[in-house]
């Protein structure tokens, strides 16, 4: 009986990663979100999405999360009026939120961040695996 052997023996999978935790990503803008989801989900963590402040309201009062990543300039409800409303939540006092906005200038970010406990603020454009990197540090997680 003449059997063949492979040369090279198949690749290992890549081990999946160790989950982190639960996020929720807002953002009304469709590409931006899934670029912060996708490096999220590779981190290990689980991501959900919500299109506006409205939207993810809805989704904090159906669903925990561990840490909230938010956009501030959206139609139907700003990040920081869900902030605002998220905050007086059951379950959320404590919450980690990292704000993204394209407006920093605009606002008063050091009263913003001590009002609302706004973990991190990150100007648009910002570097997907920064998030991913604070998103953990403020979990208390390394990667």
């Amino acid at each position: 009986m003449n059997e063949t052997l492979p040369l090279q023996s198949p690749a290992p999978a890549a081990p999946s990663p160790q989950f982190v935790g639960k996020a929720l990503i807002v953002d009304d803008n469709v590409a931006l979100a899934r670029v912060t989801q996708f490096a999220l989900t590779r981190a290990g963590f689980d991501t959900r999405i919500a299109g506006n402040g409205r939207i993810a309201l809805e989704r904090v009062t159906a669903e925990s999360f561990d840490v909230i990543i938010t956009d501030q300039q959206m139609p139907e409800m700003t990040g920081l009026e869900f902030l605002e409303r998220m905050r007086a939540l059951p379950g959320y006092a404590a919450t980690p939120v990292i704000l993204l906005t394209a407006k920093g200038l605009e606002l008063e970010l050091p009263r913003l961040q001590q009002d609302l406990d706004i973990y991190a603020v990150f100007p648009k454009p910002f570097s997907p695996s920064a998030v991913v990197d604070t998103a953990c540090r403020a979990l208390g997680v390394t990667v």
